[in-house]
């Protein structure tokens, strides 16, 4: 139904974030990164009833395997910002576990690079 000026009033598509997280705020970056890979805990089998419908999607997806923060965002297609406060709210339920990333490997040292190569080279000519 229209108003007298033509203007129909818009529904929101989609659940406003705040609501969604519940106002709960961005957890620590170290905690969750975008590289951070999650699961769903083995111990809780069940389904809980009092997650919201988010919480759910967000633990069936993780239900499959270690993915990543980023990978669960985009699936998901909520903004980044909500998964990391649903994952961090999962985490802290004990519904989820995580696996921070692997560090960042050491550089070679090129002396020791060019005496494999050096060795290479000697054995196989």
């Amino acid at each position: 139904m229209t108003g007298h000026d033509g203007w129909e009033p818009e529904t929101a598509a989609l659940v406003r974030p705040y609501v969604i997280t519940k106002g709960r705020g961005l957890p620590d970056d170290e905690q969750l990164s975008l590289i951070t890979l999650v699961t769903a805990s083995a111990d809780h089998a069940q389904r809980p009833t009092r997650l919201s419908p988010e919480e759910l999607n967000l633990l069936d997806l993780c239900s499959a395997g270690y993915l990543s923060v980023a990978e669960i965002a985009g699936h998901t297609h909520y903004p980044l910002g909500v998964v990391r406060i649903l994952l961090a709210s999962l985490m802290e339920g004990g519904y989820l576990m995580t696996r921070p990333p692997v560090a960042r490997a050491r550089l070679a040292d090129k002396e020791i690079l060019e005496e494999v190569l050096n060795g290479l080279r000697a054995k196989f000519g």
